[in-house]
């Protein structure tokens, strides 16, 4: 699958074909609405316009002056944010999986760091408030590894770590080695 292409306007040339006007007649409808709250105004494009949840958003989110969906561009942009001991946490899994498999690609895909092999992602990790989310992709990857996930919470995709979490090198290890390996199968 092509990554696509974070930026707004490139809804624009689909917007203009299916509703057979150039953009500035939706960008006059917006203006005509520009005081309104978000989510009025993308009913009006959904409502009135026939224009779909993706198309609306689009358009409104561009001329409310938001021009790409990509908030970061790496992992630093990404932990900027968080506080240090969440940075070194991120920093480390993230060294301990790049170390084994320099093959891999770390990205920002969905705002949020992850690490593929080809077109392939294998693992994917998200900060929160109180805990960062890691989620091998694979859900035969949480399966199987779940007897050794020994007292961390366990979500429908995801595997909730503390903060303080002692990173559990082998186990982020094989879990990635297991998510390469079922790509490859």
């Amino acid at each position: 699958m092509a990554e696509k292409n974070p930026n707004r306007d490139a809804a624009f040339p689909a917007i203009e074909k299916k509703h057979g006007q150039p953009m500035q007649v939706w960008f006059d409808v917006f203006a005509e609405h520009a005081g309104k709250p978000y989510l009025q105004q993308v009913a009006v494009f959904r409502e009135s316009h026939g224009f779909s949840q993706a198309h609306a958003s689009a358009v409104v989110l561009f001329c409310r002056g938001s021009k790409t969906s990509r908030r970061y561009e790496d992992l630093d942009g990404y932990l900027e944010e968080h506080s240090p001991e969440k940075q070194a946490l991120v920093r480390k899994i993230y060294g301990v999986i790049i170390n084994a498999y320099p093959e891999l690609e770390q990205v920002i895909a969905w705002n949020q760091p992850m690490v593929k092999r080809g077109k392939e992602y294998v693992f994917g990790l998200s900060v929160a408030k109180n805990h960062v989310l890691i989620a091998p992709f694979n859900p035969v990857v949480l399966e199987e590894f779940l007897p050794r996930l020994g007292g961390l919470n366990l979500n429908k995709k995801t595997i909730q770590i503390p903060i303080d979490w002692d990173v559990d090198e082998e186990l982020l290890v094989d879990m990635v080695g297991r998510g390469i390996a079922l790509i490859s199968e």
